[in-house]
Parts: C-alpha cells; structure tokens; sequence
C-alpha cells in the first residue's frame, strides 16, 4: 500500500465519521425543537391562565364622574 492509498483511507474514514457526526447532531436537532415546541406551547397556557387569574382578581372600579362635573 502507498502513501495515496493510505491518505485515500483516512480521508474516507474522516468522511465517514463526519457523516455519522452530522446524523447525531441532526437527530438531537430535532428533539430539541420538539421540547422547544413543547415548551412554547406550554408558555403559551400559562400566559393564559395567568391573564384569567389576573381579570379574576382585580378589583372592580366603579364608573364615578369626577367632582367636577
């Protein structure tokens, strides 16, 4: 075997470890888009719970005319 073929195998080996390295990186991509989408709705929920909560206990203010009317 030569110095080609040898450099040619290294460079197939480096390929291949960056092809798996990109799958991994892609498949834990993706499961963090899932928890980020996960989350946002649940941001979402909450943000509206918190407003009805909010409506439910601020009091009421009475319409009054002012003074000087």
């Amino acid at each position: 075997m030569d110095a080609t073929d040898d450099r040619i195998i290294r460079l197939e080996m480096r390929a291949t470890e960056q092809e798996r390295t990109i799958e991994e990186l892609s498949t834990q991509i993706a499961e963090q888009w899932k928890v980020i989408d996960r989350l946002n709705k649940q941001v979402g929920l909450l943000a509206e719970q918190f407003l009805t909560l909010e409506e439910q206990v601020r009091p009421e203010i009475p319409v009054t005319k002012p003074p000087h009317w």
